[in-house]
């Protein structure tokens, strides 16, 4: 038992806290558990960190953002030992592990993770910390973000570097203000790995770099997404690409643009999928009612393409 919550399951462990399937006796309620313990002075920060998540999850109020239900603190009055989150359980599968399989996948996963994402910058919080295993997909498709732990109001300077490596804005990098265009660039650092399988170059210097970060004008340009995966339509390549623009102006104006223009982007793959279906059932050359020519598909690499329709293979780098 924690806190009066039976523990079913272990789910995952973070670097001071774990996670945990649990049971609440009561009302026989199923929720996650987020455990996180303080054994040094430097632990300080991970609890903090845990606080400061409840209080923004609080704030919010999405289908597409993990809930979180209660904190409990463990300790005496003067020194907090421990913290506990009580948290909605998310039954799905993060993107890292589970990748969409389809373009047209990927593309209606990110409109609902764009959508999520201005709601929060509606309510005055940035995500900060957009990557593929903080996206969980259930098997009905619907999206949770999971981890608000780097999240902060708009326009907070961060005391230190904060973010993930491969995703990480240079804003993030330098220790300029935070705003929702930094949320622009996480999102379209992690839409460009779900098209590519291959992360942009960021602000942090890699390998045996004796730098350790990049001045914004010294950071390598991204390979256009379209060059790795030519199956990617203009739309979303151009999409993309401005997301992960260095300069946070020449960036889409807000998440809600993005998120627009993912629905526009869905909505044309969806017509060309319902003109390719129609072509295929009609004999090659005749009209249909509307007068619309049915094209032959030898060779069309818009025709039907499997399961893992426009997306790169398991094994891609």
């Amino acid at each position: 038992m924690i806190e009066g919550y039976r523990v079913l399951d272990e789910l995952g462990r973070g670097a001071a806290s774990i996670i945990y399937l649990v049971q609440e006796p009561k009302n026989k309620g199923i929720f996650a558990l987020k455990h996180v313990i303080k054994l040094t002075p430097k632990d300080q920060r991970f609890l903090d960190q845990a606080e400061a998540e409840c209080k923004v999850a609080q704030a919010l109020d999405h289908p597409s953002i993990r809930k979180i239900h209660k904190l409990i603190k463990v300790g005496s009055f003067l020194a907090t030992r421990e913290l506990v989150l009580i948290m909605e359980l998310v039954d799905g599968q993060s993107i890292d592990v589970n990748p969409p399989r389809t373009l047209l996948n990927a593309v209606e996963i990110f409109r609902q993770v764009a959508d999520a994402l201005h709601h929060m910058h509606t309510r005055g919080y940035v995500h900060a910390d957009m990557k593929p295993n903080n996206v969980c997909v259930t098997d009905s498709g619907s999206v949770k973000i999971i981890d608000l732990g780097q999240s902060c109001k708009v326009g907070t300077i961060k005391e230190r570097i904060q973010g993930t490596p491969d995703y990480i804005a240079p804003e993030q990098v330098h220790r300029r203000a935070i705003t929702p265009k930094t949320d622009v660039y996480n999102l379209g650092a992690t839409l460009y790995w779900v098209l590519t399988r291959r992360h942009i170059p960021t602000a942090l210097a890699k390998g045996d770099s004796l730098v350790g970060s990049l001045d914004d004008n010294l950071i390598e340009k991204p390979t256009h997404v379209q060059e790795l995966n030519p199956r990617v339509p203009d739309r979303l390549g151009e999409l993309v690409m401005q997301c992960v623009e260095v300069d946070p102006a020449s960036r889409p104006e807000s998440m809600q643009a993005v998120a627009d223009r993912l629905d526009l982007v869905g909505g044309l793959i969806r017509a060309q999928r319902n003109s390719e279906s129609a072509a295929a059932i009609r004999p090659e050359g005749r009209s249909d009612a509307s007068g619309v020519r049915a094209a032959p598909t030898n060779g069309d690499p818009g025709a039907s393409r499997g399961p893992t329709e426009g997306m790169p293979n398991e094994g891609s780098a």
